[in-house]
């Protein structure tokens, strides 16, 4: 079905108490790391997406949920299929536990918020991951 209006989105820079985040390997990413996020349901606050959009990729209670920024993103090639976002990204912690992917990533791995810039992410992670470090860390463990 073709695309009405901009979906509002959510994504997650999880981060454990060693003070690592949480990148995952996606494939509608083609192949990049990004953060754990997805769709604001109709009726749902974008906390609560938040909270629940983790849960369901990573297997992964978090907490201390915090707004950090908006991104427009506008039938950018980096994704998989041509789609209009509005993606609003959270800073939030978790205490630990394993982590269970569902079919939405291939792999992931804990990095410090700092190393993540070397790496293969998304361009639009790297805008969350630069804002977070420019803040100071808002969330710290």
């Amino acid at each position: 079905m073709d695309q009405l209006t901009p979906e509002p989105t959510v994504g997650a820079l999880i981060l454990n108490p060693a003070g690592e985040m949480l990148l995952v390997q996606s494939h509608k990413w083609k192949g990049k790391y990004t953060i754990p996020g997805g769709h604001v349901e109709l009726g749902e606050k974008a906390t609560q997406a938040v909270v629940r959009e983790s849960k369901e990729e990573t297997g992964l209670d978090v907490q201390a949920v915090e707004f950090l920024c908006w991104q427009e993103f506008i039938y950018d090639e980096a994704f998989w299929k041509p789609r209009h976002f509005l993606f609003l990204d959270f800073v939030c912690r978790s205490e630990g536990g394993q982590v269970t992917l569902n079919d939405e990533a291939e792999e992931f791995f804990w990095v410090r918020p700092e190393q993540a810039l070397e790496l293969d992410i998304d361009p639009y992670t790297a805008v969350t991951v630069r804002e977070y470090l420019r803040r100071g860390q808002p969330s710290k463990p």
